[in-house]
């Protein structure tokens, strides 16, 4: 089916922006990062402005509040990103299956079946299994995967929340407008969100320094090309918002070995393990 298709690349997409987004925070800081790459994202979807203008002028205020979920989604997982390992983080991401389980259960009425709860559990326990993935090694001396805190964990599950509401208003939104249309405006706004949240807390920006940050401009692309994909699969009226969610977490196999060959990170064999489970879920689910 075509949906899956598009969904499946998305989550590829997603498990390499995870490894961009490590990179550029290398050299810049968390909101240098935020600012210019959705400035940069933006500026990829102005020739849909045409387009866009048409659009149902009831449909900014929903459009405005994805915008700002997704606002406050980023600064946490870009937080957390910054300070722990990124294969770490792409396995914690995948609770936000859990998240928009429920969420589709309760508002778009999607029925669970025993294969998508088994699907559930098998992710689950994928997760749980996570802090076996970081335990000491057969000489006792602590990986440095096991120095996070807890601050930065509370932080991506806070940032799923947020991405797994972003999901059920993307599958609400697409009934009512086009792709093209809701990146637009949903870029723009969150723009202007970041625009105002530097002039309110008067950050200062090194631009000389992103301009030069190429990690920032893959990161960009790959996000503009992702989202297409991901609010086109949501256009297709047999898509599901719970399944999307579950196979969209492909990409952490991508983050997982980014976080083994590039940031050379520990016990990766380990959080394959974990991982495992959870692509094991996605597959029960789905099938």
């Amino acid at each position: 089916m075509l949906w899956i298709l598009l969904v499946l690349a998305y989550g590829v997409l997603k498990g390499a922006r995870e490894i961009a987004k490590k990179k550029a925070l290398q050299k810049n800081t968390v909101i240098e990062v935020l600012v210019f790459y959705t400035f940069l994202s933006f500026a990829m979807v102005i020739p849909d402005a045409g387009n866009a203008i048409g659009i149902e002028k009831k449909l900014l205020l929903p459009i405005a509040f994805k915008s700002f979920v997704i606002f406050v989604a980023w600064i946490c997982s870009f937080i957390a990103i910054k300070k722990m390992p990124i294969s770490v983080v792409g396995i914690l991401d995948m609770s936000r299956v859990i998240f928009a389980t429920l969420i589709g259960y309760l508002l778009l009425h999607e029925e669970p079946s025993a294969q998508k709860i088994t699907g559930l559990v098998f992710v689950c326990a994928g997760l749980l299994l996570l802090k076996w993935a970081g335990s000491k090694g057969k000489n006792n001396d602590k990986s440095r995967d096991e120095h996070i805190e807890i601050k930065y964990v509370i932080m991506v599950f806070i940032s799923c929340i947020f991405n797994a509401m972003s999901g059920v208003l993307d599958k609400l939104l697409m009934k009512h407008t086009s792709s093209s249309e809701l990146q637009f405006w949903y870029m723009l706004f969150l723009v202007c969100f970041y625009l105002l949240y530097v002039i309110i807390t008067k950050t200062s920006l090194n631009v000389k320094s992103l301009i030069k940050n190429y990690w920032i401009w893959l990161l960009s692309i790959i996000f503009v090309v992702a989202d297409r994909c991901l609010f086109i699969a949501n256009g297709i009226p047999e898509s599901k918002v719970t399944v999307m969610t579950l196979i969209k977490q492909s990409g952490c196999i991508i983050t997982i070995l980014g976080g083994r060959f590039v940031f050379h990170e520990k016990n990766i064999g380990r959080k394959l393990m974990c991982a495992g489970l959870i692509i094991a879920g996605i597959v029960i689910a789905v099938l």
